[in-house]
């Protein structure tokens, strides 16, 4: 049987290739999509959203657009790594749609799906938590709907916008605190702690862009690269958001463990900065699984082999 799951993203190129492993994988029915702002602003994130539905043949799936701004104060900036577009400037290059957003908004459509479901949905966070927070936030009768909340987001060691948070929780602190540590649904957060090591490079990128949907992927990376490459020293790319949808899809993928956390809701370096607590004994009630480690060749081959299918 089939895992029902729901996507929300702020595409965003790693965002791009998450989407697709979803629709190449038949361990899973995708829902639907709902979009926030992030990467870029809002109206750019449904747009390339809906391009990609299109490009992956699923314009069955609705796509809602959600929160154009974080809960509470204002997004400092947006993403440079993903160009000015998000797709690294070629989101032009993917088909235009032929059936347009949803007429609900990203909550409304959230609690119908969850509402309609037969048994429990995965729900997959890739971007900022604002969405999340707020249907949670509304709809607390909803919880036992949601088999699991699988996060993308924070940082054990350190951030990748400060040197203390990770641009998800950072866009919107207030929202990943709300999530994270205040609302008791199963949870498996994702870091980049983790979805660095499991950086992509050139050759496999190459594979991926052979054919098919996949070489119009490949063709969305070359700002996304050339940030990493930078970074990373070599030629490749991280896929944070698509390592998140891999443990989506085959849960044990990544191997967690279990602990308290907290978000850095203060102003100044630190804001946005996930708190994992790896002492021993805790007397924390809520305990959230963090992906710590896995067999980093797996998880490329996993994500590899999929993505490979896509007509």
């Amino acid at each position: 049987m089939t895992t029902p799951l729901i996507i929300d993203t702020d595409p965003g190129v790693d965002d791009a290739f998450a989407l697709a492993l979803a629709v190449a994988s038949p361990e899973v029915e995708l829902l639907g999509v709902t979009t926030v702002f992030g990467n870029v602003g809002l109206e750019r994130t449904t747009q390339n959203a809906l391009r990609l539905r299109a490009l992956l043949g699923r314009e069955d799936v609705p796509v809602a657009a959600g929160a154009d701004r974080p809960l509470v104060h204002p997004q400092p900036h947006l993403s440079t790594a993903h160009g000015s577009d998000g797709l690294s400037g070629f989101a032009h290059t993917l088909p235009e749609p032929t059936t347009g957003v949803d007429e609900r908004d990203a909550v409304s459509l959230l609690r119908e799906l969850l509402e309609a479901a037969d048994r429990p949905v995965t729900v997959v966070p890739i971007g900022p938590l604002t969405n999340i927070a707020a249907l949670l936030a509304a709809h607390p009768r909803l919880k036992p709907k949601i088999g699991r909340l699988v996060i993308m987001g924070g940082g054990i060691g350190g951030g990748n916008v400060t040197a203390r948070a990770e641009f998800n929780l950072w866009s919107d602190p207030e929202a990943a605190r709300r999530v994270l540590v205040e609302e008791d649904v199963p949870t498996t957060l994702v870091t980049v702690d983790l979805t660095w090591r499991c950086a992509v490079d050139g050759a496999w990128l190459e594979r991926v862009g052979r054919a098919g949907a996949g070489r119009a992927l490949v063709g969305l990376t070359p700002d996304y690269r050339e940030s990493y490459r930078r970074s990373l020293g070599w030629d490749g790319m991280a896929l944070h958001d698509a390592v998140a949808v891999a443990e989506a899809v085959r849960p044990g993928l990544l191997r967690t463990t279990r602990y308290p956390v907290e978000v850095d809701c203060a102003f100044g370096p630190s804001r946005g900065g996930l708190v994992v607590d790896q002492r021993l004994t805790t007397d924390q009630a809520k305990k959230v699984d963090v992906a710590t480690d896995a067999d980093l060749d797996e998880v490329r081959a996993f994500i590899l082999d999929r993505l490979t299918t896509l007509s």
